[in-house]
């Protein structure tokens, strides 16, 4: 029994001397725990901190104005535009200014001290209806609160002010509605980016690298010929998520394909181009599965798919910039449910092709840098 403890001692000291001897090793043993504990901590919240409204007020009295001062000092409802056209309100839901739009009737006032019903127009923006729903259920318990005081105010006898509000883009409010079409750049990432992480590490893991750079091939044609095949595996498995969220679960699509696969296209490119930078410098494939699993939970809670962006502290947001899955998401999700072209995403666009443009010459000077 002694002989038998002693091996597995043995055994349990060769595993640790061969995780810890490496300072990579023991940085990602220490580092990736913290840093994933902060981001769910800050990142990974359902809690409603901000809910940017814009305003459309045709009555302009004190009703109003009462009304208007409760929902601004309940510290979550946020105005960040006013109209002074109801038709404009549609502008702030579909650029993603605010995530509600409030319209107060002209005759506002009047039916209150009448004791009529005094309908609140409100329009939710269904693309995150986690979110919207929670929004809408605050705003109506700020309105439950006016009516409160109002009746004691003004002694009516019954609560005046109503809420009659739409989701627009997800009019059930259903969550696999703004799930889905997130998911379809999210999981084609996840096997995008470990397939080209390990492309090259799997080639000097097996020793066949070495017989691939005896060829008059470049290490930028290298590089480029290990980059397709993922980005169209990574196409492909969009096209079968795609199939599912739309046959299966039967989301309706708003946009058109063609929008949907190019702005796919573009995320695609920018992650072989992470991929390939990680295969670059990885030794070998349990590296390049460790780098890339360390990338991964980041890139997923800071993409604004389970919890929206605008929630998370400033410094979390900046490094949002560095995310290409936040801009999929955005795309994606426009495309599909707000039916929105690809000249009005430039602002989603633009950090791809920048990401993409820094990623995969990078990934060429780590493929000459280590060739050397």
């Amino acid at each position: 029994m002694m002989e038998l403890f002693r091996h597995i001692a043995v055994i349990v000291r060769k595993e640790f001397l061969a995780v810890l001897k490496d300072p990579k090793s023991r940085a990602i043993l220490v580092v990736p725990a913290i840093v994933q504990s902060l981001l769910f901590g800050y990142a990974a919240t359902y809690d409603l901190t901000r809910v940017p409204y814009a305003l459309h007020d045709a009555s302009r009295s004190a009703a109003s104005a009462a009304l208007l001062a409760k929902l601004d000092a309940s510290g979550t409802l946020e105005r960040s535009v006013t109209f002074a056209t109801q038709d404009a309100l549609s502008a702030a839901i579909d650029s993603q200014q605010a995530l509600l739009a409030i319209s107060i009737p002209a005759d506002f006032e009047h039916r209150l001290y009448a004791g009529e019903p005094a309908p609140l127009q409100v329009v939710l923006d269904g693309r995150n209806s986690n979110t919207a729903g929670s929004a809408g259920a605050h705003l109506g318990a700020v309105v439950a609160d006016f009516n409160r005081q109002w009746r004691v105010q003004h002694g009516a006898p019954a609560p005046a002010l109503s809420i009659a509000s739409r989701a627009w883009f997800n009019p059930n409010l259903e969550t696999r509605w703004y799930l889905m079409p997130g998911l379809i750049a999210a999981l084609s990432m996840l096997q995008t980016l470990l397939l080209t992480a390990l492309s090259v590490a799997r080639e000097r893991e097996q020793g066949t690298f070495d017989q691939l750079l005896v060829t008059p091939l470049t290490p930028t044609e290298i590089m480029l010929g290990k980059a397709l095949p993922p980005i169209m595996i990574g196409l492909l498995q969009s096209t079968m998520i795609l199939l599912v969220t739309r046959l299966w679960f039967g989301v309706p699509m708003a946009g058109s394909l063609l929008s949907l696969y190019a702005a796919l296209a573009l995320f695609t490119v920018a992650s072989v181009g992470i991929g390939l930078s990680i295969s670059a410098v990885s030794l070998n494939m349990q590296q390049a599965m460790l780098y890339t699993f360390v990338l991964l939970m980041p890139m997923m809670l800071l993409s604004g798919l389970t919890t929206p962006v605008r929630n998370m502290p400033q410094a979390l947001q900046a490094a949002t910039m560095a995310n290409p899955l936040r801009f999929a998401i955005d795309m994606v999700q426009r495309i599909y449910l707000e039916g929105a072209p690809l000249a009005a995403l430039w602002t989603s666009m633009v950090p791809l092709c920048v990401i993409a443009l820094l990623t995969l010459p990078l990934a060429a000077w780590l493929f000459r840098h280590r060739l050397a």
